[in-house]
């Protein structure tokens, strides 16, 4: 996807989140306009802190772990570093879940406001499928997310 059909998805973004302000909501139509807006991706979700650990929130895709603890696998490292992390290849990530067998790569952007703590997560058939176009994208699709939201 080249920049413009990013920009494109982002004020598509913008004008879907712009309407709601519940948090779950909107992650819920979030992970859906991605999912089924990108290519060569297989799954998009949340994932919230409750407690200890994260928890799945809304999501496209096949079913996915449940319960990910902070600084285990891509999304607790991403989230327990506050830290977007890109990975080229998750099966040389140590200490990587594998919740779909057929994830080969993933980008994980946190989410930290006073109410609301959590992560993006995508992940991807391909290999080293997120650069930094990816990665810039979707921390503007996590900043929309965090301005729209009640969180």
């Amino acid at each position: 996807m080249v920049s413009s059909e990013y920009d494109l998805l982002l004020k598509q973004a913008e004008g879907l989140l712009s309407a709601e302000s519940n948090a779950l909501a909107n992650a819920a139509n979030l992970s859906a306009l991605l999912y089924f807006n990108l290519e060569h991706v297989n799954w998009v979700g949340f994932y919230f802190l409750d407690q200890d650990e994260l928890v799945l929130g809304p999501f496209h895709g096949q079913p996915a772990c449940t319960r990910i603890e902070i600084g285990r696998g891509v999304c607790g490292v991403a989230f327990q570093n506050s830290d977007t992390l890109v990975v080229d290849d998750v099966h040389q990530f140590e200490g990587h879940i594998a919740c779909d067998a057929a994830s080969e790569s993933e980008i994980v952007v946190p989410i930290h406001t006073p109410s609301l703590q959590g992560v993006l997560d995508v992940d991807s058939p391909v290999r080293a499928r997120f650069g930094d176009q990816e990665k810039y994208f979707f921390e503007a699709v996590v900043s929309l997310y965090v301005r729209y939201s009640d969180c």
